[in-house]
Formats: structure tokens, C-alpha cells, sequence
């Protein structure tokens, strides 16, 4: 990851049609994808522990303090309850 680049997570508004994927109320790790953002789409790090690009309506992007972040990402956060 360059330097510049922040890592976001996003909450999960609508899990409609993906119900194994992605869970309403967590927060998911988003992957900086620069196509998948151009055709409306956001890449998240869902239920499988793999990353897959969903419609961007799904989400609401949450901007969490530096050390939140680097805890959460330290401790291999892909997943992390909202709860």
C-alpha cells in the first residue's frame, strides 16, 4: 500500500440477494479499486474473507481514526462486527 493511501471501511446498509456475503450492520474492510469505483462499484473484503466488488448504494463509508485502523488491520480485521 503506497503511503498515501488510506484504508476505509464501510457499514453494510443492504445485504439483499447476498445474504451469506454480506451482513447488514457490519463493518467491511474496503479494497481501493479504481475501475470497480468508476462503474459504481465498491471492493470489500466480505463473509468468504475474499474481496468482491459490490454496488456502492450497499454501503455507507465510515472514516475511523488512524489507530483504529491500524488495530483493527494489525489484529487481520477483513470482518469486523459493528456490534
Amino acid at each position: 500500500m503506497k503511503p498515501e493511501e488510506t484504508t476505509h471501511f464501510a457499514v453494510c446498509l443492504n445485504n439483499n440477494g447476498y445474504p451469506a456475503s454480506l451482513e447488514v450492520g457490519k463493518l467491511y474492510r474496503v479494497i481501493p479499486d479504481e475501475q470497480a469505483a468508476a462503474e459504481g462499484y465498491l471492493r470489500v473484503v466480505d463473509e468468504s474473507g475474499e474481496d468482491y466488488a459490490f454496488a456502492t448504494n450497499r454501503f455507507h463509508i465510515v472514516q475511523l481514526p488512524a489507530t483504529v485502523e491500524e488495530t483493527l488491520l494489525a489484529n487481520g480485521a477483513g470482518i469486523v462486527s459493528a456490534a
